[in-house]
């Protein structure tokens, strides 16, 4: 599944990039979130205790240099353990950054693919676009509760379509009167705070 809209909200909360290897994330969920605790460590990423002791060990044995190379695990835990790390990297900047762009909004920069639908003589074959809009805070409001309610891609897509639609297009309603904007494909997005 796609999931450009969620992975710019996320790039926009971190003013430092989350561990990109995977010892450094078990080390810092061992460290930060579970404090050591191994039952806690199996609870934050959703693995057994059985597991997390393993995975203890591994990062002792890491440090007194009697173990090289990557905690042995498989893909699926790895995945898990980046959504725990992510879950977790700095929560105050995310909070932060979170009330800030719904109260203030932000700057969206996207490449995407919209199709349209308008009055009589308008074409509505999908077009490529290159955009850069400020969205008020209100967009921001409901972009971060759909991904709190675990919304799909396709319907956090529909919000910033309609939002797109409103003030990009429709220019705060000064123009395009009965237009309507559906996001089709996103090449790539950013958030700016």
């Amino acid at each position: 599944m796609s999931r450009e809209i969620d992975e710019g909200l996320e790039r926009s909360e971190r003013t430092r990039p989350i561990p990109v290897h995977l010892n450094t994330r078990v080390k810092f969920l061992w460290e930060k979130v579970a404090k050591e605790d191994t039952a806690k460590l199996a609870q934050a990423v959703g693995v057994s205790v059985r597991t997390a002791q393993r995975w203890a060990r591994a990062l002792t044995a890491l440090a007194e240099g009697r173990m090289t190379g990557d905690i042995p695990m498989t893909r699926a835990n790895a995945a898990k353990v980046e959504r725990a790390v992510r879950a977790a990297w700095q929560p105050r900047v995310k909070q932060r950054v979170r009330r800030q762009a719904e109260q203030r909004g932000f700057m969206l920069h996207m490449q995407a693919t919209f199709g349209f639908s308008a009055a009589g003589g308008s074409t509505d074959d999908p077009r490529p676009r290159m955009i850069t809009q400020k969205m008020p805070g209100d967009v921001a409001r409901r972009l971060y509760e759909a991904r709190d309610a675990g919304a799909t891609q396709a319907r956090q897509e529909a919000i910033l379509a309609e939002a797109l639609r409103d003030e990009y297009f429709k220019d705060g309603g000064r123009r395009a009167r009965g237009l309507d904007v559906e996001l089709n494909d996103i090449a790539w997005m950013d958030v700016e705070l």
